[in-house]
């Protein structure tokens, strides 16, 4: 098994389980919470055909990864996700992060800059800054993400059934664009993931991101379905694109929060164009 090593935890290294597949451009995959790496496999496949390099891997705490205590903070991420870099010696590298995953490509670039990046894209991300405050009028009220850790405190594989239907908008999209097998396919990742990273994660979730947009100088994607109910088309993807210069958003109507599955032709459409494209900075 290929992993990387980011840390220790008294006896136990912590290590972050990676695949790496292709030649050719490089494209660095951040899943969701509380998915895993191979969430994309959609994009994965896509992503090979157009002769990309694609690499995957688990946060911490997730799918094959190490399972520590600690940790569950985007400056650690970050750190993470530069020990995956710097161990892969990835040079113009496209960071694509989905939902959590969109933080750690902010949090990346805020404090390391792109000397080895060449693009970002931002996939129904959690940017700019979701939890609303006195300067955030637009964010989502602190009480839902309370209600999130009590629910998975009390109940987690309950939360996990009743929160993946609103992923992919069963009620709408079930049996149309996604089938209950893969719905339960989500659901088998998300408890195999660690209790305490899954809970703890909610709190990251409230992480500032809009200095660390502000530094963002590369080609930017910015992909968003208009009926995501876990992180509002409003408080999210809109003001992301609005915060990077240049950048081009992709809303997508009818697209719930889990659009890499339920809309995985329209979402590879627009990420292989972006990533196999000759861009410029700024460019419209």
């Amino acid at each position: 098994m290929s992993t990387i090593k980011v840390g220790q935890e008294n006896s136990m290294p912590i290590e972050l389980y990676y695949e790496d597949h292709g030649k050719g451009t490089p494209v660095l995959l951040i899943h969701g919470w509380p998915l895993n790496g191979a969430s994309w496999e959609k994009q994965v496949a896509a992503l090979l055909a157009a002769g990309c390099r694609v690499i995957t891997y688990d946060r911490r705490g997730f799918g094959q990864s190490s399972k520590p205590s600690t940790g569950y903070d985007y400056d650690t991420f970050a750190e993470d996700l530069h020990h995956v870099i710097n161990k892969l010696d990835l040079r113009d590298v496209t960071l694509a992060g989905f939902s959590m995953g969109g933080g750690e490509v902010a949090r990346y670039i805020g404090t390391r800059g792109t000397e080895r990046v060449s693009k970002a894209a931002f996939l129904s991300a959690i940017p700019p800054y979701l939890v609303k405050a006195a300067d955030n009028a637009d964010g989502v009220d602190g009480a839902v993400f309370a209600g999130i850790q009590k629910a998975l405190a009390a109940d987690r594989p309950a939360f996990l059934t009743a929160f993946l239907k609103d992923f992919y908008n069963v009620d709408v999209l079930g049996g149309k664009r996604i089938s209950d097998q893969a719905v339960q396919m989500s659901w088998n990742v998300a408890i195999g993931a660690s209790a305490k990273a899954t809970l703890d994660c909610v709190a990251a979730w409230g992480t500032d991101f809009r200095k660390d947009l502000q530094r963002i100088d590369v080609p930017t994607l910015v992909i968003h379905g208009e009926q995501d109910r876990i992180v509002p088309i409003g408080a999210s993807g809109i003001r992301t694109s609005k915060a990077i210069k240049g950048s081009r958003l992709v809303t997508l109507a009818g697209a719930p929060h889990g659009l890499l599955w339920t809309h995985a032709e329209e979402v590879n459409r627009e990420l292989v164009a972006f990533v196999t494209q000759r861009s410029v900075v700024g460019a419209a």
